[in-house]
């Protein structure tokens, strides 16, 4: 006989082996018939096995002439050193780390700003859906945010925002947010400048219609309205400071020293007024030098002072006020430059002027 022959000999041995023991098993009292649960699923894992398990010839006949072979076979499995705990620890770890990964590759998914018509035309179908999921998990952690960190009727917006960000980023958690507040055109409980900042922002309708998918409904209004402002003020607190932003800056603290009614320092020997805290948590050092210079007093410094929180611009009382910024003229060498580029680039077909009609 050859060795195929042989296993399907012994399959049909060990299976009629255990027909044998669940008959006797499933007339046990119950409490028996759980003590032999693990018994009887074993066992019929060995048989699944048997399906694809190759053995040669000779170990098949040594298990043939055994009265029991599948009794044989558990008794030596149930001796084997390992630990089925460490198994289904090792299970759970995996399928743990599994989601994870799976979080991760979603959360990293980039922003697809273009409905599925066009993404369907271009090829782009699975990146339009794989956007559409991470929005609609970044709805679902704003959600999550807010109602995990609110308690007694209080919430710390700065950790609900950093465990979003933390995930998401902020150009999907500002577009999820936008897409929320654009929708929510009539509440009076989100202000006019998150309505405003919401309508700067481009969504994508589909067919004309908005994607309600990552809407974020399981939030109050007036907390996701908290959550919207303190989300685009960190945001904008990353972003590097233009030169109308530090014109701004100076302006404001002229302004101050001039509305002063008199010294206004802790020693009344100078007026003072408070840099804004934005602004030096976007500043490098260039922006400092350049609002510094833009304020035209020759006394200006900027100091802390004991038992005030911030930093502040100082000038002599004896200073003049009342003078105007000191604005930047733009460079004659870079206004060369712009004139060579205008001069170097090609005219426009049909718009050609000969010398004759320019003079």
């Amino acid at each position: 006989m050859d060795a195929e022959k042989l296993t399907n000999a012994l399959y049909e041995k060990m299976s009629a082996e255990q027909d044998k023991y669940r008959a006797w098993l499933v007339v046990q009292p119950p409490e028996e018939i759980l003590n032999h649960t693990a018994e009887y699923s074993t066992r019929e894992d060995i048989l699944m096995a048997m399906d694809f398990i190759e053995l040669t010839k000779a170990q098949v006949s040594t298990l043939l002439d055994s009265p029991t072979p599948l009794a044989d076979v558990y008794k030596n499995w149930s001796n084997m050193d390992f630990n089925l705990m460490d198994n289904i620890t090792a299970a759970i770890e995996d399928r743990a780390d599994t989601v994870i990964r799976q979080a991760e590759e979603l959360c990293k998914a980039p922003l697809y700003k273009e409905s599925y018509e066009y993404a369907y035309q271009h090829g782009e179908g699975d990146q339009h859906i794989a956007s559409n999921r991470a929005n609609i998990a970044c709805k679902e952690a704003i959600e999550k945010a807010v109602s995990g960190h609110y308690h007694d009727n209080c919430l710390d917006v700065k950790a609900a925002v950093r465990d979003v960000v933390k995930r998401f980023g902020y150009e999907r958690m500002l577009y999820v947010l936008a897409n929320t507040v654009q929708a929510q055109g009539g509440d009076g409980r989100v202000s006019q400048s998150n309505k405003k900042w919401a309508q700067s922002i481009p969504v994508v309708f589909e067919g004309g219609k908005r994607d309600v998918s990552y809407l974020i409904t399981r939030a109050h209004s007036g907390l996701l309205d908290m959550f919207v402002s303190q989300a685009r003020h960190e945001f904008l607190l990353r972003q590097p400071l233009k030169a109308a932003d530090i014109k701004e800056e100076a302006e404001r603290i002229l302004k101050r020293f001039q509305d002063a009614r008199e010294p206004n320092s802790p020693n009344g020997t100078h007026y003072m007024a408070q840099v804004s805290p934005d602004f030096l948590a976007r500043a490098k050092t260039k922006d400092t030098d350049r609002l510094m210079s833009m304020l035209p007093f020759q006394s200006l410094s900027l100091s802390t002072l004991e038992g005030r929180k911030g930093t502040y611009a100082l000038i002599l009382k004896e200073e003049n006020r009342f003078q105007s910024l000191v604005l930047r003229r733009p460079s004659v060498k870079k206004k060369l430059q712009e004139k060579s580029a205008v001069s170097a680039a090609p005219s426009a077909p049909g718009k050609s002027k000969s010398k004759g009609q320019e003079r």
